[in-house]
């Protein structure tokens, strides 16, 4: 047997399982996807053809290019809905499963608590919670590492912004409270 034939296969006991029941098509995100840029290029279209989408002696109006950029796009998805509807494998091609959807939404749900949670609580504080929350949370570490880890990424992250190339940075009570 040479090098080549060679073959390492390593078991990730982490995976999703393979039998986990799908929950849509290839097809079904495919239309939705086309229908959602389709609404989005008729919105831009008008709103550029309402600003000026013509031109002038002097040159194109505001909306001449942004109008036409829209065209392109609502044309584009027209075609990915006829495509999606006249493919007949994607009908049956598994998009997403169960346990595929849930490892997605391990880390989608958290992370748009932390665009939430910057709102209200500045991106410090946020950040902090977000990489503790994750490294224990889905990295299964221990929690004093991980708020150790949070704490100083956090730090450095403050110092490197706020203190040595003062940027300005969405700030929480906790950072008004050290005057900052």
């Amino acid at each position: 047997m040479s090098n080549t034939d060679i073959e390492i296969v390593v078991e990730d006991p982490t995976a999703p399982e393979a039998n986990s029941p799908t929950v849509t098509s290839v097809r079904v995100v495919d239309v939705v996807v086309s229908l959602v840029l389709l609404a989005l290029a008729i919105t831009l279209g008008f709103d550029n053809w309402r600003t000026g989408a013509g031109w002038e002696t002097t040159g194109p109006q505001p909306g001449y290019f942004p109008f036409y950029l829209s065209v392109i796009l609502g044309g584009a998805s027209l075609y990915g809905l006829v495509a999606a509807f006249l493919s007949r494998t994607e009908a049956t091609e598994s998009f997403v499963t169960r346990a595929q959807l849930r490892r997605v939404m391990a880390v989608f749900v958290p992370t748009l608590l932390f665009v939430l949670v910057t709102q209200f609580l500045g991106l410090y504080v946020a950040s902090f919670l977000l990489i503790s929350g994750f490294m224990r949370l889905v990295g299964k570490i221990a929690w004093w590492k991980s708020l150790l880890t949070a704490f100083v990424f956090t730090a450095a992250m403050f110092v490197t912004f706020d203190v040595a190339f003062d940027v300005i940075m969405p700030k929480g009570p906790l950072e008004a409270a050290f005057g900052r």
